[in-house]
């Protein structure tokens, strides 16, 4: 539909014309144009935001391609099981998938909508290798009452922050409580470096020293002393991980140069997500059949989608609501997360289900509405009047 009012955005951001001017330098003058100055620089002042060591921070080409590495540096094996979330995006599963290990499919709590860590807790064997958190649509999933028991297991925590880029629990970043931990900058996300992006988190210093190399096609320097730099070639390559090949994950520098502009952004452009959820949730307070994770405190959820549970009732449920709003208010709504355990490719691939049953009810009749931090403020509030508006008429036909 070309006549839409509030349209389902691809994009989260707009940039300024201060920003393209700073863009724009970078583009004219940067050299070289890809792991230079600007790429320390972004990794250097997001280390300070999440206020970790930067020799365990390094930005690479997406959330997903840091989920790649962190699976490589697991070293996992055929047999070995990763517990992940069923309603989460498909890249939290498929780089584990990938190595052959065991999909272990963990339920959500109904009122979180993130991990149920109580189901975790009952999937964990011997086996496992893996737990995977996701801080699914900007809300930090709590999970510290299993950091000792994984600890003692040895088994890893792999924190997905790619929805949850500020958010956090107390003074502690999202990103910062397990072992691993990434990050995404995908044009739809809190921030982007121009569409794609992404950063890893790794606590063990001597595994995040094996980053540059796996995100740079094993590129190192020699472990001797040179008398010319040319000989016996311009750089090595290597790698001491056992039977691992190396990926090409790497930033630009324009990419890294809009990721600087949006980190000094970040804290003010969530505020006003924060804002703006408090007031849709507050205006559609009276209608009970409509309930969404409202938690305010300490910056745990920083909204980066803002999505509800619409009760359904007879033959009424969110479907009637979503179309409505998009016929008659011209507002596109989306449904998020599609239960990986239902995909023709998991299925094919192998990867068995096993029951997630809030998964399932959750995303059956989940609503998800435009939240694009660029929504005028006119827009904003044509779409919480539609919303009222669409349903109080449903409410006449349940």
């Amino acid at each position: 539909m070309s006549n839409l009012k509030i349209d389902w955005s691809g994009r989260s951001h707009k940039f300024t014309k201060k920003d393209v001017k700073y863009l724009s330098n970078i583009i004219q003058n940067a050299d070289p144009l890809t792991q230079g100055k600007y790429l320390r620089e972004f990794e250097t002042k997001t280390s300070k935001y999440l206020g970790v060591n930067s020799k365990n921070l390094y930005a690479v080409s997406s959330a997903a391609a840091a989920l790649e590495i962190i699976s490589t540096l697991l070293q996992l094996k055929k047999g070995d099981e990763v517990i992940i979330p069923a309603h989460t995006y498909c890249a939290s599963a498929i780089p584990f998938a990938r190595r052959n290990a065991k999909i272990i499919w963990s339920d959500i709590d109904f009122k979180t909508r993130v991990s149920d860590i109580n189901d975790i807790k009952k999937k964990i064997t011997r086996k496992t290798k893996a737990i995977v958190i996701v801080h699914l649509y900007g809300y930090h999933c709590d999970f510290r009452k299993i950091i000792n028991f994984c600890k003692r297991k040895n088994i890893k925590i792999i924190e997905d922050c790619a929805q949850a880029f500020g958010s956090g629990l107390g003074k502690k970043k999202s990103g910062t409580f397990g072992d691993f931990a990434c990050y995404s900058f995908h044009s739809q996300k809190n921030i982007t470096t121009l569409g794609e992006g992404g950063m890893i988190y790794v606590k063990d210093k001597k595994l995040a020293s094996k980053i540059p190399g796996l995100r740079h096609n094993g590129h190192c320097e020699f472990k001797f002393k040179r008398k010319n730099y040319w000989i016996p070639a311009m750089g090595n390559l290597d790698m001491d991980l056992k039977s691992q090949w190396p990926f090409k994950f790497t930033l630009s520098e324009i990419q890294c140069g809009a990721g600087i502009v949006m980190l000094s952004k970040l804290d003010k452009l969530n505020k006003i997500r924060i804002y703006r959820a408090k007031k849709f949730i507050r205006e559609l307070s009276s209608f009970e059949e409509l309930s969404f994770n409202a938690n305010f405190k300490n910056n745990r959820h920083t909204y980066h989608l803002l999505s509800a549970y619409y009760q359904p009732k007879k033959k009424i449920n969110r479907n009637n609501l979503i179309k409505i709003l998009y016929h008659k208010y011209k507002i596109k709504c989306a449904i998020q997360y599609y239960p990986l355990y239902r995909y023709s490719l998991f299925k094919k691939m192998g990867v068995k289900q096993n029951k997630c049953k809030n998964t399932d009810k959750f995303y059956d009749n989940m609503i998800s509405f435009p939240f694009h931090v660029w929504m005028t403020d006119s827009q904003f509030k044509y779409l919480i009047r539609s919303v009222k508006s669409s349903l109080s008429f449903l409410r006449k036909k349940r």
